[in-house]
């Protein structure tokens, strides 16, 4: 195993959200924007790398019949420090994110990732799959939000942070936004579309390896 192999895989073939459909509950509820779809990302990444470490570190002194219970206060910890840091730096999206920030601790993409991988591997590859599934499902947040917004709004939100909220119209004036795709039913429907261009995409690249494997 390769350090850039066990970070790349968390990018696209084995992004948690649209390959192997894990995370999905903060992932429907907190894509209203793009905005809140990086924000919970990024702290989905950090919980997911820094427990990677602890728990990589920590794998040769951990009881196999308490490693999930430590998993479980390795992974709340880091929740703490994240959440008590969106509230002091980012009220706003603190407030956006909700209870999902708390949630961070039963993620399944973590505590499988830890159970799965980090206990079983050293350092930097731990490091590196926690920090390509991080990013991996926060530019699948980001991507999800953004064409929730874009079609719900007629916009993007880039950032926000007490007055300052920069905004881009990016579709034309006389466009009516579709308001269900910043509602529950439009989570749904902008996953399906996109996890069917995933599939699409994905048919295409096998489909042109076994033409070259075959030449």
């Amino acid at each position: 195993m390769s350090v850039a192999r066990e970070f790349s895989k968390g990018l696209w073939r084995d992004i948690p959200v649209f390959r192997i459909c894990l995370g999905l509950c903060p992932t429907l509820a907190v894509t209203t924007t793009a905005f809140n779809g990086l924000g919970m990302g990024l702290a989905t990444t950090f919980v997911l790398t820094c427990s990677n470490v602890v728990i990589s570190l920590l794998r040769g002194i951990i009881p196999n019949k308490v490693r999930i219970p430590v998993f479980i206060v390795v992974i709340a910890t880091f929740v703490t420090v994240i959440d008590l840091t969106l509230k002091a730096v980012q009220f706003e999206l603190h407030q956006a994110l909700g209870i999902f920030i708390p949630l961070i601790v039963v993620n399944c993409i973590i505590l499988g990732r830890a159970e799965a991988f980090a206990s079983k591997n050293p350092l930097t590859l731990s490091f590196a799959d926690g920090l390509g599934m991080g990013l991996g499902f926060t530019l699948a947040l980001f991507a999800l939000g953004a064409v929730r917004e874009i079609l719900g709004s007629g916009g993007l939100t880039i950032f926000k942070y007490g007055t300052i909220n920069i905004h881009y119209s990016l579709l034309p004036s006389n466009y009516v936004p579709a308001v269900i795709m910043i509602l529950p039913p439009g989570a749904f429907l902008a996953l399906g579309l996109m996890l069917g261009l995933m599939n699409k995409i994905n048919a295409i690249l096998d489909a042109r390896r076994g033409e070259k494997s075959a030449v």
